[in-house]
């Protein structure tokens, strides 16, 4: 099984090569990890995220560790560019690489070079040849908001290998007793329900949010609908309800920013009425006058959702939807595509019928309706923020657990 496991990376790394010729994000996985000059330490905290949504969700647990152990340094890694290159300078960390591949040589010679007294991974990524290392040199090893699910190889019959990285973790903080059981059931019992880190994190956020005053004055007075993380098809969706409702403002926020992708939007909006927020700074005329803005950068939308009323989360109807928790901080009901199932905290909130999940147009127009209720949309957005507010307390619980080792 594990010549197959090593078989399947090199044939992963050699696909990635092929996308590289036109694809620049498989090209700057590939330059990542090309001639990598480690940094040796005399001993580290590592911290690994697949990608930028993991390192947001592990951010309060990486901050709380970073302040108690000032003296330590840290050594984070990405699998992913879109983590790597968004947070490749951030001051949490002494040194921030691409995971190099999973085999045991770079295994070996990653670990021997920062020296991990303590290895923290967030919700995903089982590597074996990482683990085994780690467990042979007796490193703690731990997965922080891990979530399992019945379809996942760790519980097939022929899953052997990936059971065997999973014994491999001192201990798991997973968000639900659903993952607790599952583990329990393959006899894995070093686990604890800690809920999901991106409660404190997205908690924290909606406490002492990132103003723009740009986006306040264009908001001023007005009902605003946020959308968040947007790809073609919710496009085309809300271009449809933007039509009919020209007493809302709207911010949307695509998922994509590149040049292509944001002129076709502003090409498929209501004539004269939207406009880029690169561009909103030159504009003469009132801001207010607008009826959209169109995101055009990375890094504002987790505080955007304190001007809006009402959500749309973007990708449910791709591979599943994005970040849903940060604009439920605010106490925004969300509406989203049909893929969500994998989310937690959105299928609590379509459960608690605090969120609402759409096939097409004609349901997103008919649930906006029923939100936007101004007594219903009061009621609705306090029981959003309880929810979100009840929910935090896991980072306390893992670096109280950290700090014994």
């Amino acid at each position: 099984m594990l010549l197959l496991y090593n078989l399947g990376l090199r044939i992963y790394v050699f696909l990635i090569y092929i996308a590289s010729f036109f694809n620049n994000k498989a090209k700057l996985w590939l330059k990542g990890r090309s001639n990598i000059q480690y940094q040796k330490f005399d001993k580290s905290a590592w911290f690994h995220f697949a990608s930028l949504g993991e390192f947001e969700q592990g951010l309060p647990v990486l901050a709380g560790f970073r302040s108690a152990h000032s003296g330590t340094a840290i050594v984070i890694t990405f699998f992913s560019p879109s983590g790597y290159e968004i947070r490749k300078n951030t001051p949490l960390a002494d040194a921030v690489y691409y995971l190099p591949l999973d085999t045991a040589a770079n295994a070996r010679h990653f670990i021997d070079a920062i020296q991990p007294t303590i290895a923290v991974f967030t919700k995903y990524e089982y590597w074996y040849h990482y683990f085994y290392e780690l467990n042979q040199k007796n490193v703690p090893l731990f997965v922080i908001s891990g979530i399992f699910r019945p379809n996942q190889v760790f519980f097939k019959w022929y899953g052997d290998l990936y059971r065997r990285m999973l014994g491999f973790v001192t201990h798991f903080f997973v968000q639900d007793e659903n993952s607790k059981n599952l583990l329990q059931n393959i006899h894995i019992t070093n686990v604890s329900v800690s809920g999901d880190t991106r409660f404190d994190r997205v908690w924290a956020n909606a406490q002492a949010p990132k103003p723009f005053p740009l986006i306040e004055e264009f908001t001023k007075g007005s009902k605003v609908f946020i959308a968040g993380s947007t790809w073609p098809e919710d496009e085309e969706l809300l271009v449809q309800l933007i039509k009919t409702h020209p007493d809302w403002k709207f911010v949307i926020a695509p998922h994509e920013i590149k040049e292509d992708k944001i002129s076709k939007l502003i090409s498929l909006l209501p004539s004269n009425s939207a406009m880029r927020y690169s561009d909103v700074s030159n504009l003469k005329s009132q801001i207010s006058d607008l009826k959209i803005i169109v995101i055009d950068n990375i890094g504002m939308l987790s505080s955007l959702y304190q001007y809006g009323q009402v959500a749309y989360i973007g990708g449910g109807f791709g591979v599943g939807i994005h970040n849903i928790l940060e604009a439920a901080a605010f106490g925004l009901p969300a509406i989203f595509g049909p893929n969500y199932k994998k989310f937690k905290e959105a299928r609590d909130l379509v459960s608690l019928e605090l969120a609402v999940s759409i096939n097409n147009a004609a349901e997103l127009k008919n649930t906006f309706s029923y939100l936007t209720n101004d007594d219903r949309l009061k009621s609705i957005s306090q029981k959003i923020k309880d929810y979100v507010k009840e929910n935090t307390g896991a980072t306390g619980m893992i670096l109280e657990y950290l700090d014994n080792y």
